[in-house]
């Protein structure tokens, strides 16, 4: 018998984390998935530990490092579950995921996207617990009026606290190719997701993005990366204020990654695309900055380093 939910992991280089992370699937109130463990050319002792584990609902598909479009990509190709959802090496679920999950999709049948509410973990003094704009903080499951703009100071979908029915990616799509190393391929595709439809929220928690954890691909140096460049989505913007908005948010973020880096083709290829009048002053001020001055705002910042601008940053130094 198949198996409702296929969970995709993309695995790289995780021996300290993808332990717990299988463990917290194993700990799920609702049994009826498979986990499919994309390792995408480890070469530390990531594969042993998986292989450790005795379940036969875990498979093990090793390939050679690719990046984690590609990775998840050949995970969709070898689920056979109705739902698949995702979930990174390197993060954690409570109990209650995918229960939660299956009750959105038995209240919400026509969503495109099932989401439930997470939490970011810096370390055990230092949780932030998201709240979305348009979206009651506790006690709600719904179709969420807005995606778009209930995204606007934290992603209302998260890689690791999502849910898509198969037959959704079917005719939306696989996960873009061009984006690598974590820079917007999955953001790219909630966003093809929601244009076309409706999408399902909880506020029940039952997710843990770890900001603590090691080698993340979304710490990779910004030259490095290919990020999502938003154009396809041009003819959608010009109708969607709240999309145009959301986007231009993304506009900002990238094209002051681009400046950090000394990138100014690309800096300009962003800022180009933005409507100012999306921007706070300070996203304003921060976008007419010289490199140097955005340099040295990155070390008095926290949150803010030399590999990622994170969007609790973005929100706490951009907006009005």
């Amino acid at each position: 018998m198949k198996p409702l939910f296929s969970i995709i992991i993309p695995l790289y280089n995780k021996e300290k984390e993808i332990r717990q992370t299988l463990e917290s699937v194993l700990l799920q109130s609702f049994h009826d998935f498979e986990v499919i463990v994309i390792n995408d050319g480890s070469t530390d002792g990531s594969e042993t530990i998986v292989k450790s584990f005795s379940d036969n609902r875990i498979k093990l598909i090793t390939t050679a490092n690719q990046g984690v479009s590609k990775a998840r990509n050949l995970g969709l190709e070898k689920t056979t579950g109705q739902l698949i959802a995702f979930l990174d090496a390197d993060d954690y679920w409570y109990p209650n995921h995918l229960e939660d999950l299956f009750q959105l999709y038995q209240q919400f049948p026509k969503a495109g996207l099932l989401a439930t509410n997470y939490e970011l973990y810096f370390g055990e003094n230092s949780i932030i617990q998201p709240t979305f704009d348009a979206i009651p903080t506790s006690n709600w499951n719904g179709i969420v009026p807005d995606f778009f703009k209930s995204s606007m100071r934290y992603r209302l979908a998260w890689t690791s606290a999502v849910a898509v029915p198969k037959k959704v990616l079917a005719q939306i799509g696989n996960f873009d190719e061009s984006i690598t190393l974590g820079a917007g391929e999955d953001t790219d595709m909630w966003i093809r997701i929601a244009i076309t439809f409706p999408v399902a929220f909880t506020t029940s928690k039952s997710a843990r993005y770890k900001m603590t954890a090691q080698n993340k691909i979304s710490f990779s140096e910004t030259t490095k990366r290919q990020f999502a460049k938003l154009n396809k989505f041009k003819d959608e913007e010009k109708t969607n204020y709240s999309l145009k908005r959301f986007l231009d948010l993304y506009r900002v973020v990238y094209a002051l990654k681009h400046k950090l880096a000394g990138d100014s083709q690309n800096f300009e290829f962003y800022y180009a695309a933005i409507d100012l009048k999306n921007c706070s002053l300070k996203s304003k001020i921060l976008l007419k900055s010289p490199r140097f001055v955005l340099q040295k705002l990155m070390k008095l910042s926290k949150t803010f380093n030399s590999n990622t601008i994170y969007f609790d940053w973005y929100t706490r130094l951009f907006k009005s």
